[in-house]
């Protein structure tokens, strides 16, 4: 969620990348049968979270932990070259003025400066997106695909860049537009306006996104099965959750993921199940994903966010604020460009910000993590679906690494990793053995004959 926010709210530094692999690679599925509960995670008067975590765990063959280990730490490297090559593109732009030449081009047109700005904004995007084709073509598709992860060939793939591009040059375009006439006309204190409608533009994004956003690039359609959609609806209105339909989105024309999501507010509120989760998932484990996403609604996550993000975005302001005062003063007079208010400046601001986020990385995770932990907990108390959850993190495994170490964890891991989450599930369900029946039989605690009756 963090990330969708500041995405729509520093829309300029959206950059959608385009290309494709030659040929798609088989999706690899999953062989693990994780339906059914191993004998160590079976309630009994012995029940150790401990045992069962570690027989969820040994479920997982060594091949796929290896190929999903392989996958997510290579996500480390991606993180790392994307800040390298964005840098670098920004560096281009400047070192050579082909920034300053895009704003002289931009002000031949028109002398309207707004319009200026946007002509400058739609030359940025297109030389910017030239420039990242090649890692956005790998990290984008080639890459998911090797992994089994992606479904989509050339064709497409590239239809739903293309969308996001024109979706980045209107609306991405506006902000750039209102965000430069902050600069402008508050020269002393852009900062600060530029903060207040940066956080504005976030409460905006959250609403409208699910809505009228998503709807561009995948179909959603009303549920009506209902032994899918009752013990959801249930759930929801027993946790005032304000819905009355669940919806499926056909996410796998894009990719393997499963996914679900309790998205919007002030009347936007959707429930939303997409169709990798509703095929391959058992009915406990949609249960426990619903469970978790719901949690994020009650507990108030989105709006405990906009707070994080409110203090992210001013924090940024403030920073991007000193950092074109010094670097203009040391180069701008070099790159061509004038003042804070000039659209070439756009790279810079770019690179200074990229700069901030990449340093922030744990931080933004670690917030992230938090919430998605007590999301965790209020979905186990709300479906009461322990061994559905240790099946939901084994399925999130095939991308994300299962065990990692806790340093690992807290630098570059946004969700609790699947070792934590399964073993919270299991303490959750040793502190709650009741709610599952009589305990299993044992030598050391046979089950007593019934009584006579005489």
């Amino acid at each position: 969620m963090i990330r969708r926010l500041s995405g729509f709210a520093l829309f300029l530094l959206l950059c959608p990348g385009a290309s494709s692999p030659l040929g798609a690679q088989p999706v690899i599925q999953p062989t693990v049968d994780i339906t059914k509960v191993p004998a160590a995670a079976q309630p009994s008067n012995h029940f150790d979270a401990e045992a069962a975590t570690d027989a969820y765990m040994a479920m997982i063959p060594p091949a796929e932990i290896a190929r999903s280990n392989d996958y997510f730490e290579g996500g480390y490297w991606l993180i790392l070259w994307d800040f390298l090559v964005g840098a670098a593109i920004s560096l281009l732009l400047l070192q050579t003025r082909w920034s300053a030449r895009m704003r002289d081009l931009a002000a031949r047109f028109t002398r309207f400066r707004w319009l200026q700005t946007f002509l400058y904004w739609v030359q940025y995007l297109v030389v910017t997106s030239i420039l990242g084709f090649p890692l956005a073509w790998y990290e984008g598709l080639y890459r998911e695909q090797q992994y089994g992860l992606a479904t989509q060939t050339f064709g497409p793939w590239m239809g739903d860049q293309l969308k996001g591009f024109l979706l980045s040059l209107f609306l991405g375009g506006l902000v750039v537009i209102l965000l430069f006439r902050i600069v402008r006309s508050f020269p002393r204190t852009w900062w600060i306006v530029g903060a207040v409608a940066g956080i504005a533009l976030s409460i905006v994004a959250v609403a409208i996104a699910p809505v009228f956003i998503r709807p561009m690039f995948n179909k959603i359609t009303k549920l009506n099965d209902p032994k899918v959609t009752g013990p959801i609806l249930r759930m929801a209105r027993a946790n005032g959750i304000p819905v009355n339909d669940v919806y499926e989105i056909d996410a796998s024309r894009q990719t393997t993921r499963m996914s679900a999501d309790v998205s919007g507010f002030a009347g936007t509120t959707r429930i939303t199940l997409n169709d990798n989760l509703l095929r391959r998932g058992s009915p406990e484990e949609i249960e426990a994903v619903m469970g978790h996403e719901m949690g994020h609604y009650v507990l108030n996550h989105v709006l405990e966010d906009i707070l994080f993000l409110s203090i992210v975005i001013t924090c940024s302001m403030a920073f991007l604020f000193w950092g074109l005062k010094w670097s203009l003063a040391r180069w701008g007079a070099q790159w061509g460009i004038s003042g804070p208010g000039d659209p070439a400046v756009l790279p810079l601001a770019m690179l200074l910000l990229s700069i901030l986020f990449f340093v922030l990385t744990p931080v933004m995770n670690s917030e992230t993590r938090m919430h998605e932990k007590q999301a965790d907990m209020f979905g186990l108390n709300a479906s009461r679906q322990p061994d559905g959850f240790a099946q939901a993190a084994i399925h999130l495994g095939e991308y994300r690494k299962m065990h990692p170490g806790t340093l690992e964890e807290w630098i570059f891991f946004d969700h609790p990793s699947g070792y934590n989450r399964i073993h919270s599930a299991m303490v959750w369900k040793a502190q709650n053995l009741d709610l599952f029946g009589p305990p299993a039989a044992s030598a050391e605690s046979p089950v007593p004959a019934p009584p006579t009756t005489r």
